[in-house]
Parts: structure tokens; C-alpha cells; sequence
């Protein structure tokens, strides 16, 4: 029988700390020393978990668009509600691949940290601006327009989140266990999946049909804007990988 993922995980790095010299596993990572199998995995946790967040604000839009379209859009007709916000909700397919190729670029120029920072940042306020943006009632038009921008923001996010995610645990996992280290790309991305949609079967069994048709749907929201700063924070301390390290020390030469 195969053992769980985490548990997987933690034999193998147990294994390369066992191979490590123990009086390096301390020492601090620089661009010639060699990262540690501690700092390997808190390296590897932080480069997939951004696919948790993302994944998670994506289904969360999508769980709770039947309590949320009747506040962005004009009363009236309910079927004419839903169909706006999913058409929103399908704006964001379409900057998917407009976010990959965008944020492509920007992590080959600026890093695979640096990409993987900007993107979760995105998501962040996107899901934020979701959770805060007052209702149709109170800002009319202005509130489809800023759930428009907030969807941008996302489908950027997702897209862009995505290939430099698979780049970063691919060049930073050690070569022997390369494929398992980046399986935590799709492991995070379906995870975040389900912790949406048992979100909705907690709320659904705490709140009343009204409270959340009223407020209660701003929660998911907030929650991920909220996982996303703590996956902000965990992404300002990763290591960049050695190989965009050593194509960016190459290249310095000639551009000076």
C-alpha cells in the first residue's frame, strides 16, 4: 500500500538529511552554498502553496456566485443575475493564458520568486476586493465593474501562478526526486478545491439561507485573502533557484 503524500514527503527528506553533512544543516543559504534538505522543503511548501490559495478563491467564486449575484447585479430576473456572474467568472478563463504568458516572462527576467511573489499578490487582491466591494444597491453599476476587475485580477493570478509554480518546483527539487517534489503542484491545486467547497458546507450548516445571501458570502473572500498573505510571507523567504541563479550571473557580464 502507498504511503500518503505527507508522509512520503517527510521520509525523503528525513533520507537526504541523513546523506547532508550535519554540520552544514544550519548554514545559511547563499548563492554558492548549498541548500539544505530543511530549507529544500520549506522551499518546495512555499512554491506549491500558492496553488492552494489560488485554486481555493477560484471555486470559491464559483460555490457561492447563487448567494453573491442577486448583491452585484440589478433585481429582477435571478436567471438574468446568475448569467452575469457567470460571465464574469468566465472572463477569468480567458486572462488565463494571458497571465501565463505575462507572468512568464516577468519570472524570467525578474526571477522565479519574484513571479511567484506577484502572484500570489494579484490573487490577494482580488479576493479582497470581492469580499469588500459594497453591493449594487449602493454603488450601482461601479459593482459588477469592480467584481470585472477583481475576476481580471484572478484569472491574471491563476494563469500566471501556474507555470512559474511547475518552473520553480521543478528547478528546485533535487534531480533524483524531481517528480515526486513537483507532484505537490496538482496535490496543493486540488487541495484547495476541496477546502473550498467544505467551506461552503460549513457555512451552509452554520448560517441561515439569509445571512449568507446577506454577509455570509464575503467569508471565503476574506479567508483567501488571508491565506494568501500568509503564502506572501512564506514566498518572500524562498530561495531562488540555482538555475535562474546561475543564467541571471551569466547574463550580468554582458549587460554591464
Amino acid at each position: 500500500m502507498a504511503s500518503p503524500p505527507c508522509a512520503q514527503a517527510l521520509s525523503l527528506w528525513e533520507r537526504d538529511r541523513r546523506c547532508y553533512p550535519r554540520q552544514n544543516e544550519e548554514a545559511p543559504v547563499s548563492d554558492s552554498a548549498p541548500i539544505t534538505p530543511r530549507r529544500r522543503l520549506m522551499n518546495i511548501v512555499g512554491g506549491s502553496a500558492g496553488n492552494l490559495v489560488e485554486w481555493f478563491d477560484w471555486y470559491a467564486y464559483a460555490a457561492f456566485t447563487l448567494y453573491f449575484a442577486p448583491v452585484f447585479f440589478p433585481k429582477g430576473d435571478d436567471t438574468a443575475q446568475l448569467l452575469s456572474a457567470a460571465a464574469i467568472f468566465a472572463v477569468g478563463f480567458l486572462m488565463r493564458p494571458i497571465g501565463a504568458w505575462i507572468m512568464g516572462i516577468y519570472a524570467d527576467r525578474k526571477g522565479r520568486k519574484a513571479g511567484l511573489t506577484l502572484s500570489v499578490s494579484l490573487m490577494c487582491a482580488g479576493s479582497l476586493l470581492i469580499g469588500v466591494t459594497p453591493g449594487y444597491a449602493a454603488i450601482g453599476i461601479a459593482a459588477p465593474a469592480l467584481l470585472l476587475l477583481a475576476r481580471l485580477m484572478q484569472g491574471l493570478s491563476v494563469g500566471g501562478e501556474y507555470g512559474s509554480s511547475a518552473t520553480y518546483l521543478s528547478e528546485m527539487a533535487t534531480a533524483r526526486h524531481r517528480g515526486f517534489w513537483s507532484s505537490f503542484q496538482y496535490v496543493t491545486l486540488i487541495s484547495g478545491q476541496l477546502l473550498a467547497l467544505a467551506l461552503l458546507i460549513v457555512l451552509q450548516n452554520t448560517l441561515s439561507e439569509a445571512d449568507l445571501a446577506a454577509w455570509g458570502w464575503r467569508i471565503p473572500f476574506f479567508v483567501g485573502a488571508a491565506l494568501a498573505v500568509i503564502v506572501f510571507w512564506l514566498r518572500r523567504r524562498l530561495d531562488e533557484t540555482r538555475a535562474f541563479a546561475g543564467v541571471a550571473a551569466e547574463q550580468a557580464p554582458k549587460s554591464s
